[in-house]
């Protein structure tokens, strides 16, 4: 794996079933496993975005090229890469549309009917879609040219309300990072260079993989008035006067597949943590022979049933090996793998192996909720432990420009300094390090002399290589 970690990701991705390649370039098809992740992604986030006031919504996919060139910024990050529908019913189109990039431009138009008082506000919309991004040099989930994701979308009276909903749902970001994927973050805003085109102001969560790139894994953006006055969103406040509200978008993708792979991974395959996995538990009957077959299927079957709180699968395939099924699952990332043999049902007992440690132990039969609970549970802190220290262990402090340059260029991992603001020395960083500044720590509020500057003092920054 630390020889060729590119190479690992792309044979882990397809070992494991979770994708493939499509036959249009840059897109990708994904597998049922690899859909089922997705889907426990999102019915952790969907319920959390709910609990929160937000309500879903669809939007059409085809936005007139005249709305994206409404904001300027907008249309100039994109632009690069906007795939652009010129003809369509056998003729050219009056108007080219793009095929969504993003939604801000056809959602503020429909913002601009629905919203007219105050108590239309807060709007508060969420899409789980596709988009479209024509990407140059892609890979399965992480960066492909059609991606499935959320974009929520609001729309708020004042500028304090924008700036509370862009970080609580940074916060269900991180929530979900540590809580459900195992996977340590650090909540930070981008520099002006790294921030959404057209934002006033990015937040995201950086997460540390196993190669110690740093990997975007959310972003949340405040967007102040800057769409809501390019489309002429207004509405009367309780004076009766005419304001523009100020707005939000916020998103994730399927790239939370691919943190999930290099976060935890390893040479056997995939470490899926229990909270996400699409089986928690894989039964394999061990039947040495034919007169065996009915006892073990008969306890196999009772220990199903008596598992149904749990995500649990029955590998009862005959035309294939024990330790041909026990590699697959491994490379699937199974948390836990149950075996039930003639030898443990005379013993009233059952041997579980654990993927994270790969720690094999036997456990009364009696006790096989309490067991399994409490197995999941240390198996989803265990990973989070060892991802967080991934992160500690990992991250370098500088305190001047040149050994910034020299860490990047000689080290893995994250570089903290403070840094000064300032456009040409973050593009000098890129271009003689290919590093980035992947943002400024939330949490990290100490101002000290900048790395870049003689005089002036700079915030808390971190710089790594990235995806």
């Amino acid at each position: 794996m630390s020889e060729d970690f590119n190479q690992w990701y792309t044979e882990i991705v397809q070992l494991a079933d979770l994708a493939d390649y499509s036959p249009v370039k840059g897109t990708m098809v994904i597998k049922p496993y690899g859909y089922a992740i997705w889907e426990n992604i999102q019915s952790y986030l969907d319920k959390r975005f709910k609990e929160t006031g937000h309500k879903n919504a669809y939007f059409p996919m085809f936005i007139p090229k005249s709305f994206i060139e409404k904001e300027a910024e907008h249309v100039e990050g994109f632009s690069p890469e906007l795939a652009t529908v010129t003809h369509a019913g056998g003729k050219e189109l009056e108007e080219p549309l793009i095929v969504r990039p993003t939604s801000e431009t056809i959602i503020n138009h429909m913002f601009a009917k629905w919203i007219s008082s105050h108590r239309d506000l807060p709007m508060l919309i969420n899409q789980w879609s596709n988009v479209v991004r024509w990407e140059m040099r892609t890979r399965l989930f992480l960066r492909t040219s059609e991606f499935l994701w959320q974009e929520g979308h609001t729309a708020h009276a004042t500028i304090d309300e924008a700036k509370e909903e862009a970080l609580q749902m940074l916060d269900i970001y991180e929530e979900f990072a540590k809580q459900a994927a195992a996977v340590s973050v650090i909540k930070g805003t981008k520099s002006d260079i790294e921030k959404f085109a057209g934002a006033t102001t990015t937040y995201s969560i950086e997460a540390m993989m196993n190669d110690m790139k740093a990997l975007q894994a959310g972003t949340s953006h405040e967007l102040g008035q800057n769409f809501s006055k390019a489309f002429d969103i207004t509405f009367s406040d309780e004076n009766n006067e005419l304001q523009h509200p100020y707005q939000t978008s916020w998103g994730v993708s399927t790239r939370l597949v691919g943190m999930i792979i290099m976060a935890h991974g390893d040479d056997k395959g995939l470490k899926l943590p229990p909270k996400l996995a699409p089986h928690q538990i894989v039964i394999v009957p061990i039947i040495p022979n034919d007169k065996d077959k009915d006892s073990v299927m008969k306890v196999v079957n009772l220990l199903n049933d008596s598992l149904s709180e749990f995500r649990v699968i029955i590998d009862d395939r005959s035309e294939v090996s024990p330790g041909f099924k026990f590699n697959e699952w491994e490379q699937k990332g199974v948390p836990l793998r149950v075996e039930v043999g003639p030898k443990d049902i005379e013993k009233n007992t059952i041997l579980v192996s654990r993927r994270d440690d790969e720690s094999k132990n036997s456990y009364p039969m009696d006790d096989v909720q309490n067991t399994i609970k409490t197995l999941l549970d240390e198996i989803q802190d265990n990973l989070y432990k060892n991802s967080e220290n991934t992160l500690k262990e990992n991250t370098t402090h500088v305190e001047s420009f040149s050994e910034l340059i020299e860490v990047l260029n000689s080290k893995k991992g994250f570089v903290s300094c403070f840094w000064k603001e300032n456009k040409e020395d973050e593009l000098k960083i890129k271009e003689e390090t290919s590093a980035t500044l992947r943002c400024y720590p939330l949490e990290n509020t100490d101002s000290e002399k900048a790395v870049n500057s003689d005089s002036e003092n700079g915030n808390f920054a971190i710089f790594s290589k990235a995806y």
